[in-house]
């Protein structure tokens, strides 16, 4: 788990340029704030910011947070907390204020809730009202990309199929029991798992064509072949550096569009502000974007403070 940091604007404007996690000074423009004297919308805000432990949920908490701080807030940086129920019992303990979350998480997870709608602006829309009433929770704008589970074929197989969706990807497993299909743990037990790609296509991997391996693995063991297919994470930049192909999926798998996720009560005091930064973050943020930005920590090695600040600088926010 990463150490705590604060931010504040006056650290920022002494440093700016020689630290990676640079947060803009008063002249760095006025950010997603909407105030026209420099970055002071928050100016004497405390907020604290936290993230789930994998690439993009860091990304995205780091964004925010140099967002902020870029806005006057003295924030503490708490990215990388830790999973899913970590952050949530944080945020709604009040250790953090915000997070960034998945809608499809909120809804099946944290609300538990069955039956997902396929609209990314509808579940939103349900997601937020009910964890408002329920957990005095507020949803915070949507990315245009949906970060799902999904499946990637071996490249070179691809091209020979002339590509997959997923009937066919199902149609070739059951035509050649050979081949195989690597796993995480979890997934074939998972409601949003493998059991919704089963009852799209009738067909039921048996045990013969399943490897279980580390997140990681699958994503190699797939590149270079061992396994035709592998699950994957749809905007994961591995995707796109590696020799692997999405197989089309045609709306099967869970919505998990992201919003941040605000304890209402901080929200409340400087909504407009937030909301507007939120959509400046999250706007130009499709799967090919998204996908781009973790690659250049997963693969590139870049920090994700660089990658954030630097994203934020080429959307004018910073």
């Amino acid at each position: 788990m990463k150490t705590p940091r604060t931010y504040s604007l006056a650290a920022a404007a002494l440093v700016a340029g020689l630290t990676l996690a640079a947060c803009g000074s008063d002249d760095a423009g006025s950010g997603g704030g909407g105030d026209d004297g420099g970055g002071q919308a928050l100016d004497g805000v405390s907020i604290t910011v936290g993230s789930k432990d994998f690439t993009e949920n860091i990304l995205l908490g780091e964004m925010l947070a140099q967002a902020m701080a870029n806005e006057g807030a003295d924030v503490t940086n708490k990215t990388n907390l830790g999973g899913t129920s970590v952050n949530r019992q944080a945020l709604l303990s009040g250790d953090i204020n915000v997070y960034p979350e998945y809608n499809g998480t909120g809804w099946t997870v944290h609300l538990g809730q069955e039956d997902p709608s396929q609209d990314g602006e509808e579940l939103l829309k349900v997601t937020a009202e009910k964890d408002l009433a329920d957990n005095k929770i507020a949803w915070v704008g949507r990315s245009p990309f949906n970060d799902t589970y999904g499946f990637a074929a071996f490249g070179d197989l691809a091209k020979e199929q002339g590509g997959f969706d997923f009937q066919s990807m199902a149609d070739y497993l059951e035509a050649n029991p050979d081949a195989k299909l690597c796993l995480e743990t979890e997934f074939p037990d998972r409601p949003d798992g493998l059991v919704l790609f089963e009852n799209a296509t009738g067909y039921e991997v048996p045990q013969s064509q399943i490897n279980i391996l580390d997140t990681g693995l699958i994503y190699t063991e797939t590149a270079k072949g061992a396994c035709q297919f592998g699950e994957v994470f749809t905007t994961d930049g591995r995707i796109t550096a590696l020799n692997l192909e999405l197989v089309e999926d045609p709306g099967v798998m869970i919505l998990y569009n992201v919003s941040f996720t605000f304890q209402d009560e901080v929200y409340q005091q400087h909504a407009q502000v937030y909301d507007d930064l939120a959509a400046e973050i999250l706007a130009p943020l499709d799967e090919a974007k998204m996908a781009e930005l973790n690659a250049k920590v997963d693969v590139d090695d870049d920090s994700p403070e660089k990658v954030a600040e630097d994203y934020l600088t080429e959307i004018g926010v910073l």
